[in-house]
């Protein structure tokens, strides 16, 4: 029988799960802002009359930026801690967001994309950051999988619900409006994160001994900042072929924040109140698929021994499947058969999302910011360059009246479907290529740890 006078063990406090709020929520929100331009975008097409390629050149400046900022971002992420950068960013780009709904000219809507993307860039480098500082080894990739997808995905899933089908099909506000109330909202939650996140556990008053150990997890306590081995990254094949299966992805998505809603308005004629609903399916399989596969891989892992397999089965398994709900979809004449398409088409595909959260973890160790932002500099450049591929292929299967206008109702979608499919299996196969236990971390090898 313990004696009266021993001490007893402390409980661990609840600290990180405060940061797991928060970082959802950075998530959530980079994503229903990111996501408005599904409405923005062609309210405004309709105001200055540019075709579609046009309007996929505007669209893609948001990239342009996103893709510069990445590397110099994680890098800083990585040296200095996610917590001021991180905050600065959400204000950032709530305020651009509410800049689109003020100007009243095209360079002003194209300086806007621009800082948009700057202020986005460190987003997800530093949340990757903070994923692995703040929670335990064996149960990161679940995390990573409802900070990165579930709440990320649900964001986008809500931002048409809100802004298309509250705040402009039952309210009737205008989208300016509109989309001011949602970018204030971003403002308010930039300075909640600011005053609240922290770096780390380490030194953090809140968190007791018995969380740290938690976190830590066996892990050595070595410093949690530092830098990237560039060599050792050029050199990595591995390295390459996720850059390689990013730009698939990536590029990919283009299209369910650029073109859905638009498809759900002219290709099924629906209302607007309806294309916000029926434009939120895919997003919401997303994040579903994105808890599904951040808790797959956990288990796989566990039961296989295997982390390598686990991971690149995952991803490749995912966007096979994915690849194929989009044939369904291309062929639907129904919305609501097509949207129930896309939703699966998502599900399975972003169920990988976590598996892309993971191996940066795995192979980055201390440096894991960095390389997330080098493999999402690839998908920006994807992001750069597909919304003018996708627009030129509308553009090319679109007819003209007999005044040379676009019957925009008359766009064959199919060829687009087509494409996104087979960007869905190149995306694939690349996973199989991929071989997360290579590590680019200098001194630590986290996939040790199985």
């Amino acid at each position: 029988m313990a004696s009266i006078n021993e001490p007893r063990e402390e409980p661990p406090t609840n600290v990180r799960w405060l940061m797991f709020s928060l970082a959802c929520g950075t998530s959530w929100f980079l994503y229903l802002h990111r996501y408005a331009w599904n409405f923005i975008g062609p309210k405004l097409q309709q105001t200055y009359q540019f075709d579609n390629t046009s309007s996929g050149y505007v669209f893609g400046l948001f990239y342009l930026t996103y893709a510069i900022g990445q590397v110099p971002s994680g890098m800083a992420i990585d040296f200095f801690g996610p917590h001021l950068f991180l905050g600065t960013s959400i204000i950032l780009w709530s305020i651009s967001l509410i800049g689109f709904g003020l100007t009243g000219s095209l360079i002003g809507i194209g300086g806007l994309r621009l800082l948009f993307g700057a202020a986005q860039a460190g987003c997800y480098p530093g949340l990757t950051k903070a994923t692995r500082v703040w929670f335990p080894f064996k149960t990161r990739t679940t995390i990573q999988g409802w900070v990165a997808t579930a709440s990320g995905r649900s964001g986008g899933a809500m931002s048409s619900i809100i802004l298309a089908t509250v705040l402009m099909g039952w309210c009737k506000l205008s989208w300016q409006i509109s989309i001011g109330i949602m970018g204030l909202a971003g403002v308010a939650f930039g300075l909640t994160f600011l005053a609240l996140f922290r770096n780390s556990p380490v030194g953090h008053s809140g968190v007791n001994d018995a969380e740290r150990e938690l976190i830590a997890e066996g892990e050595s306590p070595r410093s949690l900042t530092g830098s990237l081995s560039w060599k050792r990254a050029i050199r990595s094949r591995s390295l390459f072929c996720f850059t390689i299966q990013q730009f698939m992805d990536a590029g990919s998505d283009v299209a369910f924040t650029f073109l859905i809603g638009k498809y759900f308005l002219e290709r099924h004629q629906t209302s607007m109140a309806s294309a916000g609903l029926l434009t939120s399916l895919p997003l919401w399989g997303g994040a579903l698929g994105g808890i599904v596969g951040g808790w797959l891989n956990d288990v796989v892992i566990r039961k296989s021994g295997n982390r390598r397999w686990a991971r690149s089965s995952i991803g490749f398994v995912g966007k096979v499947i994915g690849c194929g709900m989009l044939f369904v979809a291309s062929w639907q004449d129904d919305a609501i058969v097509a949207g129930i398409a896309l939703f699966f088409a998502k599900f399975f595909s972003d169920w990988s999302q976590p598996t892309t959260w993971g191996t940066c973890t795995d192979m980055g160790g201390k440096c894991s910011a960095t390389v997330f932002s080098i493999i999402n500099t690839a998908g920006t450049i994807s992001g750069i360059v597909m919304p003018i591929v996708f627009g030129k292929v509308l553009d090319w299967n679109t007819p003209l009246d007999e005044l040379g206008k676009q019957m925009l109702s008359k766009t064959n979608w199919e060829p687009l479907f087509l494409l996104l499919a087979a960007m869905y299996l190149t995306s694939g196969i690349f996973w199989l290529l991929i071989d997360c236990t290579k590590s680019l971390d200098t001194k630590a090898t986290e996939a040790s740890h199985v």
